[in-house]
């Protein structure tokens, strides 16, 4: 099961900024480009974008000179204390207060390390695969300043929510707050000994699963890889490069929001809904609908989530919706017969492996690659798909965070984009450093 430790962070200096840090963090690495970077650097140019994304375009590997950049930032921020290093070990509480759907949610958890472990193999369990380009960018960033720079963001179970009782018990005022598209960052510090060991026996019994931040921990294991053969052996139980800086958030706490992420279609040859229909009856029903282009949101929500396997496709030419019902089960056993039923019965397994794979690409790709793209907010769909780039979209309803659960059992993992867990964390609220105290 999990095996967590407080840690000494690194985090923006108050005596500098104040606590409030609105201008210094980032969105996650890997949703900017160059313009995004530049307005986040405009605002206070101690943004932690610098030392983030040191390489354009993000998750491509750039050379050398551009990480020892972010290192040689770092350590001038860190000498003139615009960043600092707790000298005491703690654990972070951790909350977004964020609106969706006209609702407000909290959400909470903490940061802590999390011992490493092979996947498959220990208290850290996957859900998406891993693409080697992303690895090696996050990899030489490390290696370059001995920092973990971003969190992998954790699920683990607690009904009775135990451990955020514990840490959010007697909380004043966080020591910082960040508001960033909307969402209100705040950060705790507890350094109670008789608080951590609680909190630290509890998370023995409980594995943690990655919701998001899947390079970024098979990242932290090849450097811990790399720190075992420098060292020509076995590392220290302690030793810091078997940890990785993870954001853990309960399953059950009543802010966690996790949205689908809808597929946009292009490059399709001779597309129209009749060949389309005849190609997939046998295992879908369609019908049409009455939802106006501007409220493709309500294929989300399918029926207030009473019916399952119900998927929603937008023709960019007709301007035209449609309801896919899934009448056949099965569909997945032919293709893919060594998965467990739980993996075939994903929503997200079936539109890619069947609709995507055996359908679109084979009947309507005219011998090319069609084109994929994703995103996670129904209402920039009609203006995507408007048959230039894309044609059509297909769009799904949230996988159940049970699946992670019955996926994790199996050592199984979901294609690539099937959870959006809404809001991203924050980056640059803390760092964990991967050397002892000074």
């Amino acid at each position: 099961m999990a095996h967590i430790r407080p840690f000494t962070a690194i985090h923006y200096s108050k005596a500098k900024h104040g606590s409030d840090l609105s201008k210094l963090i980032a969105p996650p690495y890997d949703v900017l480009d160059q313009s995004q970077k530049d307005a986040l650097q405009s605002k206070d140019p101690h943004n932690i974008v610098a030392i983030d994304l040191p390489h354009m375009p993000p998750k491509s590997v750039g050379p050398d000179s551009a990480y020892a950049k972010s290192n040689t930032i770092l350590q001038s921020w860190l000498s003139a204390g615009i960043l600092e290093r707790d000298k005491r070990l703690g654990i972070y509480p951790y909350a977004q207060t964020y609106t969706h759907g006209g609702k407000t949610y909290h959400r909470r958890g903490f940061f802590a390390a999390v011992q490493l472990s092979p996947f498959g193999q220990g208290q850290v369990v996957p859900h998406e695969k891993t693409y080697e380009g992303a690895i090696a960018d996050r990899l030489k960033l490390t290696q370059a300043t001995s920092v973990q720079v971003s969190p992998v963001f954790g699920l683990f179970s607690d009904p009775a929510n135990e451990i955020n009782n514990l840490l959010y018990k007697n909380l004043g005022r966080p020591d910082f707050t960040a508001t960033m598209d909307n969402v209100q960052n705040d950060l705790w510090a507890v350094r109670e000994a008789e608080i951590e060991n609680a909190v630290i026996d509890l998370m023995k019994a409980r594995p943690v699963y990655i919701a998001d931040g899947h390079h970024r921990y098979t990242t932290a294991l090849q450097y811990q890889a790399d720190a075992i053969r420098l060292t020509g052996g076995k590392l220290p139980a302690d030793h810091p490069a078997n940890f990785c800086l993870f954001a853990l958030v309960p399953m059950q706490d009543s802010g966690l929001l996790i949205l689908p992420t809808h597929r946009l279609i292009g490059g399709l040859s001779h597309f129209d809904l009749e060949t389309f229909r005849d190609a997939i009856a046998g295992n879908f029903d369609i019908e049409p609908t009455n939802v106006d282009e501007s409220q493709l949101d309500q294929f989300t929500r399918g029926s207030d989530g009473k019916e399952s396997h119900l998927f929603g496709l937008f023709d960019g030419k007709t301007r035209k919706s449609y309801l896919l019902r899934l009448k056949n089960l099965d569909v997945l056993q032919r293709y893919e017969p060594t998965k467990s039923e739980s993996w075939r019965r994903l929503d997200v397994a079936i539109l890619q492996r069947y609709l995507l794979d055996e359908v679109l690409q084979p009947r309507f790709g005219g011998g090319n690659e069609i084109t994929k793209g994703y995103t996670a907010d129904p209402s920039t769909i009609a203006g995507s798909v408007d048959g230039k780039k894309y044609q059509i979209a297909l769009l799904l309803k949230p996988t159940p965070l049970s699946a992670l659960e019955e996926l994790g059992k199996t050592n199984e993992v979901m294609p690539q984009k099937s959870t959006y867990f809404f809001p991203k964390l924050a980056t640059g609220m803390i760092l964990n450093p991967l050397y002892p105290v000074a």
